[in-house]
């Protein structure tokens, strides 16, 4: 991000000492992702690389005078102060030009996916007669299968509202322990476990910076192609999706978790391109193999060769962390899983 890269070696240590570190760094990650505090965790792995990089850039505008130890520190408070007031401001922007939105979030999604329930009930409806007589008739039980689990989702996510709230709280204290610890006072001689520790944590960070940043931006572009196909280029066929703003936000929050998030995007945006007609669903299938075909090319390139992770690596560790911890599990599989590499790499085991 613009700044020296931190350490990742250590002085040699005992091996229970060793032992110790990998035992903390493993029991810390497995109760953060067995109580939910996996926001809070990546929000503080953001939070300190984003402070890191901020008090770089400030201590380089002053690059015309020397680089003292105060003004490096002051770069470093006004960093942290960015990165802990910022959200804030973007809360208080929101609340007063989109309140309805971020307030019925989990009611839009529970809407939609009541919408997709009747839609799988009525595929044969909107499906042309000659293609619907091809279906067999056992597809009328696959309906109303799916149909009842996408409104048993669509229920709980009614009450889902105190959740969801929770997982905002989280995930802003994890930025403001962030932000903190990127400040910190550096220790000027570290006992040798905290040496170990500081490793583990340094290449935790690394796993983070690799696969989290590189996801985000993938994302990121996926949701700006998305927007501009679904809020510019369908009307011009007057073709219009309901729900288009929340199926905005789920290919940003989808595209998150590698390959599957965008499984489960592109198998949404084509139901409900469906239940406007069969033209706008092939439309919105085709858009959504394309865009996706590019990214898988850049996640190739960005994130693969980073982490030296095949794809059916990925699969397999997501399938096994989604079954142990359920969806939170599924987001965590990608990072935690590049971190085990490193950590078996630098050890020489793989």
């Amino acid at each position: 991000m613009g700044m020296p890269a931190a350490p990742v070696s250590a002085p040699s240590a005992p091996l229970g000492v060793r032992v110790a570190s990998y035992a903390l760094m493993a029991g810390a990650l497995w109760l953060l992702l067995g109580h939910g505090l996996l926001p809070g965790l990546l929000f503080a792995c953001l939070g300190f690389l984003v402070t890191r990089w901020l008090a770089w850039q400030f201590a380089r505008l002053g690059r015309r005078k020397p680089l003292t130890p105060l003004l490096l520190r002051w770069a470093q408070i006004c960093a942290a102060a960015l990165v802990m007031l910022a959200p804030l401001a973007l809360l208080m922007l929101g609340l007063s030009h989109s309140r309805g939105y971020i307030t019925e979030a989990p009611q839009q999604y529970r809407e939609l996916l009541d919408y997709l329930a009747r839609t799988v009930l009525e595929l044969r409806l909107k499906l042309p007669s000659d293609i619907a007589a091809l279906l067999p008739e056992g597809a009328a039980e696959i309906q109303k299968t799916l149909a009842s689990y996408l409104a048993a989702k669509a229920g709980t996510l009614a009450v889902a509202g105190r959740a969801w709230l929770g997982g905002l709280l989280h995930a802003y204290v994890g930025l403001l322990i962030g932000a903190l610890a990127a400040v910190r006072p550096v220790a000027s001689a570290h006992r040798p476990l905290a040496q170990q520790l500081h490793l583990r944590i340094t290449r935790f960070g690394d796993a983070f910076r690799q696969i989290v940043a590189a996801q985000f931006w993938i994302a990121a572009f996926n949701t700006a192609l998305t927007a501009v196909f679904l809020l510019g280029v369908l009307p011009l066929w007057d073709l219009h999706l309901p729900y288009s703003p929340a199926l905005i936000t789920l290919t940003f929050v989808a595209g998150l978790v590698p390959i599957v998030g965008n499984l489960v995007c592109n198998a949404v945006i084509t139901l409900v391109g469906l239940s406007v007609s069969p033209a706008a669903a092939v439309a919105c299938l085709g858009f959504l193999i394309l865009i996706h075909k590019a990214e898988y090319v850049i996640n190739a390139k960005v994130v693969g060769q980073r982490t030296h992770m095949g794809v059916w690596e990925l699969l397999a560790v997501m399938f096994v962390a989604e079954a142990v911890f359920g969806p939170a599990g599924l987001v965590a599989a990608p990072l935690f899983y590049a971190y085990l590499k490193k950590e078996l790499f630098a050890a020489r085991l793989v």
